[in-house]
């Protein structure tokens, strides 16, 4: 009887010093996010699983590209696979109800269509569109997919992250979706740079759709985007003399979601926009207004 007990023990304790199954580690990764709120560095991860930190970044890359987590900077959350079995729409729940009165309220002022998404990998999510009338002429649709470097909405988003990190997203060639679309990594690193300077407004003029331009701005959180908003036109629209309008907006969702520690993350505007032609009147103006707003503080 001795003999067995001891044989049991044996067989427990090699159980409990092996390691766990692909399965059971992925189980473990996972379990650490405690809501969909919840975003987490590699480190804490690790931490939390007691895995080693190269499995456990090795594990969260291959569940980010299989969209079970998404990445923002350099924190984790559970992705849109995750959200999907219960809680896409919790996920997102705080950032669409700060978001919504403001959207509307920049949508009914411009008589423009607006949009609020989130980067999922290199793509940009869509939770929700305004717009009225004006909405049926723009293709895109809540819960739609689109290439993020292809969007203002995108870009904006995409601007807050490393160059390494951008490198890691694009492994594989840029799709293009129109003639205008960034099709190469360098310079879509150049036009990120350039979002970089403008302190996060991100600009396109058909490169999602021939006949469509945005102007886009991130929304942010303490470690980084946690969503972003674009105002949609007609590629002829002059969308830089409603830019102010868009930076203010995103900052107001932010400060909404942060409350005073939105202030504390801002960053000053020191930079003055770095257009691709020949300033114009127009852009001459309201690269003064978004000076006078970096002044005062309103700008992030």
């Amino acid at each position: 009887m001795a003999s067995v007990v001891n044989d049991n023990a044996v067989a427990t304790s090699e159980r409990q010093e092996s390691p766990p199954s692909m399965v059971e580690r992925m189980t473990l990764i996972m379990d650490s996010f405690g809501g969909p709120q919840i975003r987490l560095s590699l480190e804490d991860v690790a931490g939390r699983t007691n895995l080693p930190r190269s499995t456990t970044h090795r594990i969260l890359e291959q569940l980010v590209r299989l969209r079970w987590l998404e990445r923002n900077g350099r924190d984790y959350g559970l992705g849109q696979r995750a959200l999907g079995f219960g809680g896409r729409e919790e996920g997102h729940g705080a950032l669409r109800t700060a978001a919504f009165p403001l959207l509307h309220n920049l949508s009914v002022r411009t008589e423009m269509v607006v949009h609020l998404a989130v980067l999922d990998g290199a793509e940009a999510y869509y939770l929700d569109k305004f717009g009225g009338k004006a909405a049926v002429q723009v293709p895109s649709v809540v819960g739609g997919r689109v290439p993020a470097h292809c969007t203002a909405v995108g870009k904006s988003m995409l601007a807050w992250l490393s160059p390494e990190q951008i490198d890691d997203l694009y492994r594989d060639v840029l799709a293009k979706r129109t003639a205008h679309s960034i099709g190469d990594l360098e310079v879509l690193h150049q036009e990120l740079i350039r979002i970089r300077a403008r302190r996060g407004l991100a600009f396109e003029r058909g490169e999602c759709f021939q006949h469509i331009a945005c102007v886009g701005a991130a929304v942010r959180g303490p470690k980084g985007p946690v969503g972003g908003i674009s105002l949609v036109g007609d590629v002829r629209a002059p969308l830089e003399r409603l830019a102010p309008l868009v930076a203010n907006t995103a900052h107001a969702i932010s400060e909404k979601l942060m409350g005073d520690t939105a202030r504390k993350h801002s960053a000053r505007f020191e930079t003055v926009l770095v257009p691709d032609e020949p300033q114009s009147p127009a852009l001459t103006e309201t690269v003064g207004r978004i000076l006078a707003l970096g002044e005062r503080g309103e700008w992030f």
